[in-house]
């Protein structure tokens, strides 16, 4: 069974996993029949691959995962920090300071446009390059950095630290109801996952070239739809980490190659980026009149 996640189904290893985890007759060792009894022509320094002659370079665990993940984050963090300081005091004792606030602005769609082509690069690369990550949680951050400055400038009262801590919270507790709930993966969940990322993706784009027409859909504003719309998005943001944490548990099962770590380190960045923005827009319409 294929993946519908443009993330993982471009990824040979990933499918493998989901198919041996759903029944297929193979040993765990990223696809390949486990050697049968007596057979001495087989070298043990191979296995683990897959892939006859080739010697085994690691095995994607839970803890590379966690590593490649935290350095993703940890990227997002540096260069939204950066940019955080770059810009500067858009509310000072003078009041709105217009250079400061061009600057996030520029910035924000800057990073947001390289995020969106770079997050295109890696979902649909067959060989995953964590060079690419990298550069997508770089920029990710410049995007973040100053629409939470804009955010911070607007709404103030600690908005982002509460949005920070609410997404990881939705992190923990996501991860806890997967693992205690033994929640089970299905096709149709996959497909209304992803149909629903990127239906909201799709209206994004739309909103932003009506927008260049003067009209405005209020899909992603601060009223009553766009409320409705913050929360459809945080809610699908859980279910995509639920995705994320089903692929992961495949793959380290199949003993996938350790670069597929960075794989599925993007794949949780996205769902952490996407959960932290809805976070972000529900708690400033809370607070907006």
């Amino acid at each position: 069974m294929r993946s519908n996640n443009p993330v993982f189904a471009r990824s040979e290893e990933f499918n493998r996993a989901s198919s041996n985890a759903y029944g297929n007759q193979t040993y765990p060792a990223g696809g390949a029949s486990y050697p049968g009894y007596g057979d001495a022509g087989t070298d043990p320094s191979q296995w683990g691959t897959g892939t006859p002659g080739q010697v085994d370079q690691g095995r994607m665990t839970v803890d590379s995962v966690v590593q490649k993940t935290a350095i993703a984050i940890a990227v997002v963090f540096a260069t939204a920090f950066a940019t955080w300081w770059w810009i500067g005091d858009i509310v000072d004792v003078n009041g709105v300071s217009q250079e400061a606030y061009s600057r996030a602005l520029t910035l924000a769609m800057l990073g947001a446009g390289a995020a969106f082509l770079l997050s295109l690069a890696n979902s649909f690369k067959r060989v995953i390059s964590p060079a690419l990550v990298l550069a997508f949680a770089a920029v990710e951050g410049v995007a973040l950095g100053a629409i939470s400055k804009v955010f911070d400038a607007q709404f103030g009262d600690g908005i982002v630290t509460q949005a920070v801590l609410g997404t990881f919270a939705a992190f923990v507790g996501t991860l806890a109801a997967y693992k205690f709930f033994d929640i089970k993966v299905g096709a149709k969940f996959r497909t209304f996952v992803i149909a629903g990322m990127f239906g909201m993706v799709g209206l994004g784009l739309l909103s932003i070239v009506l927008s260049f027409f003067g009209i405005q859909t209020g899909l992603f504003g601060f009223g009553a739809l766009g409320l409705v719309m913050a929360i459809a998005g945080l809610v699908l943001g859980v279910f995509m980490l639920i995705l994320d944490f089903d692929f992961v548990e495949n793959g380290v099962a199949a003993g996938l190659p350790e670069r597929e770590s960075w794989r599925a380190a993007f794949a949780l960045t996205v769902s952490l980026v996407w959960i932290y923005t809805n976070l972000l827009r529900i708690l400033a319409i809370m607070r907006g009149d």
